[in-house]
């Protein structure tokens, strides 16, 4: 549980900032509980972060509530282009993106925002840029 502390720690020292959350939603073979409460702990912590749902394409951008719902898709497709140019787009300072990081991101490209990969798995592969955390 050493993730819940970091996590907490990073997302108090940004209140100010405008933040977002997003969720690689290619499959559902993945950890769907922990998500739904690391989104769970966004809503709690702090109310007016954005949460992103995305694919291939962006699927829904809604602020946090009770009834938000994750929905997966069984595809396996994952391209982290839109939701990071979406990010951009609305000034987002700081991006929380919950992905195993196997999707498809151009080699070049770059953001203007910080960028942490929130990993729900035990593997936990090189991300192209940003910093990564282990959520399990």
């Amino acid at each position: 549980m050493k993730w819940h502390k970091n996590l907490l720690k990073i997302i108090q020292d940004r209140q100010e900032k405008r933040l977002a959350v997003m969720v690689d939603t290619s499959t559902n073979e993945t950890k769907v509980e922990l998500i739904a409460n690391v989104v769970k702990f966004f809503k709690e912590l702090t109310p007016e972060t954005i949460l992103i749902q995305a694919d291939f394409k962006i699927r829904t951008v809604n602020p946090i509530t009770e009834e938000t719902e994750i929905k997966y898709h069984t595809h396996g497709k994952a391209s982290y282009t839109l939701a990071l140019e979406w990010a951009e787009e609305e000034k987002i300072e700081t991006v929380f993106y919950i992905t195993d990081l196997t999707g498809f991101l151009p080699e070049e490209m770059q953001v203007p925002y910080e960028v942490y990969w929130l990993v729900p798995t035990e593997f936990v592969p090189k991300a192209p840029f940003g910093k990564v955390m282990k959520i399990v």
